[in-house]
């Protein structure tokens, strides 16, 4: 398999040095007290924004203190239309809260900085484009200018780039993005769904009173007809009509009492399993992923994917938790960085760069998900099936979160007219 080349922007290190002079930002704010945020821009690429530490340092000594932006990701197409240019990255700092208002930033701007990424020498080796402090604003040259800190860095990130041939529910042919328009099959996709085996495909021992850490007893609620979403699963094989991964629904997604939506407390959950052994229905767990719809403003398919370790369930490690707009969709992903920001327990977790990101659509859209790994995380063909099956069951998801007062589509229930209740 040959990988797609990516270029990866990170910037780190990020923290602000105010004079003792700067005016205040508003009635009663101290420039000791004033919150700072900046924003980090690249010409045709989504605005970020990060929170900025105020550091105490002295001189040009790092800061005591700092933040991380997540970065840009520039990918295939991306490069190729900017080959033998550079680009830039212009930071844009400001002293107030964080937000818009009528489309303008609502803090005030201290001052940007402006510096530019040869990102053609960047595909082939990591390169630092900046490392300490830099000052600030139109009158950069006078001692008392505020000073930012950061470390920006270009690296290259190659991926694997994997795209469904159709949405998931209708067994499609999964191929391998080589190139511009190079397209090859590598694996195809079963899916099904038995509502009346809840967790065919598993060994016993999964299934056993000792293992209950799986899944969960259901009663009253859960159980009546037509108000429970269950049985799916999808296998991944690979050429040779072998199984090399699934996804099995392993707690029913049902609405909590009193509504039609699957609720927080309550998720759905899917285990993502490899084989083990010589026999084709022997599988093992490689990771839980959960899923509800969110409450609020805006509809979100909340999810959490964890990794399982030989130590069975109570020892799992979550490594993603995040919302997906059921309007417009997103994009899944597993990343060092989006873990580190999360407020998950990142010393435990194994992540290390850029895992995997899948596009998600929204509800209703005709979707063929798109999946990106990092080569690091894969060693073989079944490595890269594993991420395949979490793709297509954060996929499923949008679909098995629906609102149980709508009727599903015909492929995801073989076995019942509609899950109306």
């Amino acid at each position: 398999m040959d990988p797609c080349p990516f270029v990866r922007v990170m910037v780190d290190s990020l923290a602000l040095k105010l004079p003792h002079a700067t005016k205040p930002a508003g009635s009663g704010v101290h420039s000791s007290t004033t919150p700072c945020f900046c924003e980090l821009r690249i010409k045709n690429f989504p605005p970020q924004t990060a929170l900025l530490s105020l550091s105490s340092s002295t001189n040009d000594s790092p800061p005591d203190s700092f933040t991380s932006a997540h970065g840009f990701n520039l990918d295939p197409t991306a490069l190729r239309r900017l080959s033998g240019k550079p680009i830039t990255l212009r930071v844009s700092v400001y002293t107030g809260r964080m937000g818009r208002t009528c489309g303008v930033t609502s803090g005030k701007l201290l001052g940007r900085v402006n510096l530019s990424i040869d990102l053609d020498a960047a595909k082939s080796s990591p390169r630092v484009i900046h490392n300490g402090w830099m000052k600030l604003g139109s009158h950069s040259d006078k001692p008392s200018s505020a000073r930012l800190h950061m470390t920006v860095r270009a690296e290259p990130d190659p991926r694997f780039v994997f795209q469904f041939g159709g949405e998931p529910e209708c067994s499609p042919v999964v191929f391998q993005i080589q190139g511009r328009d190079i397209r090859q099959p590598v694996f195809s996709c079963k899916f099904s769904a038995d509502r009346n085996s809840r967790f065919r495909s598993l060994p016993p021992d999964f299934t056993s009173k000792n293992n209950r850490g799986w899944r969960r007893t259901f009663s009253g609620e859960r159980e009546r007809p037509g108000r429970e979403r269950k049985g799916w699963m999808i296998t991944i094989h690979d050429l040779s009509g072998s199984p090399v991964a699934a996804a099995s629904m392993i707690t029913p997604f049902v609405p909590s009492p009193g509504s039609d939506r699957v609720s927080r407390s309550n998720p759905g959950a899917w285990l993502i399993l490899r084989p083990h052994g010589f026999s084709v229905n022997n599988w093992k767990p490689w990771g839980r992923l959960e899923a509800w719809r969110e409450r609020g403003p805006v509809d979100g398919l909340g999810y959490k994917f964890e990794l399982v370790t030989d130590n069975g369930p109570s020892s799992s490690i979550t490594i993603a938790e995040a919302t997906l707009s059921v309007k417009r969709g997103g994009e899944f992903c597993i990343d060092s960085r989006l873990l580190r920001d999360s407020g998950l327990n990142y010393s435990r977790s194994p992540v290390k760069g850029f895992v995997m990101g899948s596009s998600v659509e929204g509800e209703g859209k005709v979707s063929k998900p798109m999946v990106q790994v990092g080569v690091q995380h894969v060693t073989c063909m079944a490595d890269a099936a594993l991420f395949v099956a979490l793709s297509a069951a954060i996929d499923l998801s949008m679909d098995a979160c629906q609102l149980f007062s709508h009727k599903l589509r015909k492929e995801l229930c073989h076995d019942e007219q509609n899950f109306l209740s």
